[in-house]
Formats: C-alpha cells, sequence, structure tokens
C-alpha cells in the first residue's frame, strides 16, 4: 500500500497536494503536573475530614475557634513527612523479661485459645497420652483439651507477632487465667 502511495506521488496531480502540518499543543509545565498528582490523594483525604468535620455540627455550623483549630489541624497533616519506601527490616525477637508480655494482652485471646484447643484435640484423637486424669465429664477430645488448657499444663508457646515482623515467643505459663 505505501509503495503505491509513494508511485502515485510521482504523479503532477498528486505532487501538488499540501500536507497538513501538525500543531503542536501547549505543554503544561511538568512541575505542576507532578506536584497535583502528588498531592491529589492527600488533597482528597483532607476535603473528607473537613467533610466530616463539619457533618457533625449539623445544628450549628463550627465558631471561629472551631473552624481555625480545624485549619490548624488539616495544616498539621499536610506537614507530615510522607513515607513512601519502607526500609527493609529484619524481624528481632522481643525476650519475655520477668513473664512480662510485651505484645498483646496479658491474656490469652479468643483466637489463641480455639486454635490451642484445637490442636490439642487432635492430638488426643490421634492417640497422644493425655497430661491430665481424664474428667468423668469428658465426652470427646475437645472437653479433655479445654480442661488441659484451664489448668496450663499443655507445653506450649504462643507467637505473637508485631507488623514489622517482630515477634515475642510466649510460653503458655505466663499468661493470666
Amino acid at each position: 500500500m505505501i509503495r503505491l502511495y509513494n508511485v502515485l506521488r510521482k504523479f503532477s496531480y498528486l505532487s501538488d497536494v499540501e500536507e497538513p502540518e501538525l500543531i503542536e499543543a501547549p505543554q503544561p509545565e511538568e512541575d505542576l503536573d507532578a506536584e497535583v498528582e502528588e498531592n491529589a490523594g492527600l488533597n482528597k483525604a483532607l476535603d473528607t475530614y473537613r467533610k466530616l468535620i463539619d457533618r457533625k455540627d449539623l445544628v450549628e455550623p463550627l465558631t471561629e475557634k472551631e473552624q481555625d483549630n480545624l485549619e490548624k489541624r488539616i495544616k498539621e497533616i499536610e506537614e507530615r513527612e510522607i513515607v513512601e519506601k519502607i526500609e527493609e527490616h529484619e524481624p528481632v525477637e522481643i525476650p519475655c523479661e520477668k513473664n512480662k508480655i510485651t505484645i498483646g494482652p496479658p491474656t490469652l485471646t479468643r483466637f489463641e485459645k480455639a486454635r490451642i484447643m484445637g490442636a490439642r484435640a487432635l492430638q488426643l484423637s490421634l492417640g497422644a497420652p493425655p497430661f491430665i486424669p481424664i474428667p468423668k465429664t469428658a465426652r470427646i477430645s475437645l472437653d479433655i483439651s479445654m480442661e488441659e488448657l484451664e489448668q496450663r499444663v499443655i507445653p506450649i508457646t504462643i507467637r505473637r507477632v508485631l507488623p514489622n515482623g517482630d515477634y515475642q515467643n510466649i510460653p503458655i505459663d505466663y499468661f493470666e487465667k
């Protein structure tokens, strides 16, 4: 197709046709675009924050003092450092000193209890010996594991992990009942 066009161009009636000139649109300044794109999320979040504060007082508009406090908080938010790159962090174990739990509540959470009882009940159902005399009220292995957990005789350690990867291994004896 291109060859045909080039051949036909040689004829006089095609050579007189002027090709349209391309007009370039003015380029906007790159710095402004980058700044607008960079702050678009922040500006949207600040607008949402401002609307939430204004909606709290639907009955009465904000007073001047409240408006000044709102503007001051928004300026503080704008001046905060934006962390764009997360530095690599090697997880470190936080030691349990003097039976002290530093990560999470001092008691077992319901999720930790469920995990411990489920794992222990599975062990018991597969033939593991119980650590306590079997209670007369126990009908299934889960009942035995619940009693073992209450008496804190299960030799297990709970690992609690922080968002940065640091963790603490806590023996079950350290938890409050």
